[in-house]
């Protein structure tokens, strides 16, 4: 019974993880491929570098997950890619945090790209 019980905890504290930042939009990556020369908004890709020298978008800026995001404008747009979505996600909850209101973050990441 008691390993049930931490199961559920366990998968609860996942899904809950996996949530979206409340007041975070997303974009697909076909939706993405129209704003990429909008002057209003900055690219972040959160992934490792190895991974953004890998196969980037040229025109989102490498700041890896964990760095320090308060130097980002505050009165842009700012649209967060990673791999998959989930590290993006991660970075949109810490911007919010930090008091970014327009936050987007970037539906199935470089995966779902097609550029």
């Amino acid at each position: 019974m008691e390993i049930w019980l931490i199961i559920a905890i366990a998968l609860v504290f996942i899904i809950w993880r996996m949530l979206p930042a409340k007041g975070t939009k997303t974009i697909s990556t076909e939706a993405l491929k129209g704003t990429l020369n909008d002057k209003d908004k900055v690219f972040v890709d959160v992934r490792t570098p190895g991974e953004y020298k890998a196969r980037n978008i040229r025109q989102f800026k490498n700041i890896p997950l964990g760095s320090d995001f308060s130097k980002l404008p505050k009165d842009k747009e700012i649209v967060v890619i990673c791999q998959s979505g989930m590290r993006s996600g991660q970075a949109c909850k810490q911007l919010k945090k930090l008091g970014y209101d327009n936050v987007t973050n970037v539906r199935g990441g470089m995966s779902a790209w097609r550029g």
